[in-house]
């Protein structure tokens, strides 16, 4: 049986991410207390339950302190039929202050003692037990709602025995590197379609940009020698029990360079490794902008 334990801190999407696992075929838990969680997998192995998909359960700082310290003895004394893994979700400090401030919920760790900020780094401090052993990271301080569910369904569609789970995502340095990503390629070497006054409102997905960036043999000797690089240490990654990657292309502003470079990064790993999904993350600002 799959077990997904979501976490992370208050206001960056776990209910978003639980209802979109449960819309997956889940059976979702809001707010289980930790040590109850060996009770409901025994509970939930009963054959009135198979027919879900699996269990989503969030477990976050709503907990006390000695049930978090106690999360990961917990998780490990689970029988070996359940499959788990954990989904940790964050976002960076001034995004999840301004949701607060725009949706006055009160945070769970706010009190007479401590502000809204301290609060939030106190629960950072709480959680740092699960952050460090998650599977999955998400930081969603620039994703919408949609963009969260579409990622989880991605992410999280297919049971996790089927592979390693890769995904390609082009980025802007300037408004800095995903959280998340644990390969990152820096595409700035190669020529820049900005300064091409025709190219500069397209992007790396248009066919104007791609023969531009075609005509400069450089970029083709860099996308294959990432590509080797990916082909030949991806499954070396994979045999170390990694369930997760996110491979991050980077340029100045994430609109063509990085954008070109990751689609045909895509494309030349998809064959051997389909579990893969692409994103874009400037473009998708583009667009809800």
């Amino acid at each position: 049986m799959e077990l997904v334990i979501i976490s992370g801190r208050s206001g960056s999407g776990k209910s978003t991410a639980l209802h979109q696992l449960e819309d997956l075929g889940f059976y979702c838990v809001d707010n289980l207390p930790a040590a109850l969680l060996p009770t409901l997998t025994l509970q939930l192995e009963r054959e009135q339950y198979r027919s879900f998909r699996g269990i989503a359960v969030c477990i976050d700082v709503r907990n006390s302190a000695d049930d978090l310290q106690q999360i990961t003895k917990v998780i490990g004394a689970l029988p070996k039929t359940i499959n788990s893994q954990i989904l940790f979700l964050d976002a960076k400090p001034a995004v999840l202050t301004k949701r607060f401030s725009e949706t006055r919920r009160r945070h769970p760790l706010s009190s007479d003692q401590y502000s809204l900020p301290e609060a939030i780094a106190k629960e950072h401090n709480l959680l740092s037990g699960l952050s460090q052993d998650a599977d999955l990271l998400i930081d969603t301080s620039d994703l919408t709602l949609y963009d969260l569910r579409a990622l989880i369904s991605a992410r999280l569609g297919s049971p996790n025995t089927q592979g390693l789970s890769l995904l390609v995502e082009s980025f802007g340095f300037k408004r800095g590197v995903p959280s998340d990503a644990d390969l990152v390629f820096d595409a700035r070497l190669l020529p820049n379609p900005h300064w091409e006054s025709h190219l500069r409102p397209l992007t790396g997905q248009d066919t104007a940009v791609a023969q531009f960036l075609e005509g400069h043999t450089q970029t083709q000797d860099f996308i294959d020698d990432i590509t080797s690089l990916l082909l030949r240490w991806l499954p070396a990654y994979e045999k170390s029990q990694r369930t997760y990657m996110t491979i991050a292309i980077g340029c100045t502003g994430g609109q063509h360079r990085s954008v070109y470079t990751a689609e045909a990064i895509y494309h030349a790993l998809k064959a051997e490794h389909p579990r893969m999904q692409i994103r874009h993350r400037e473009l998708s600002a583009m667009v809800t902008a």
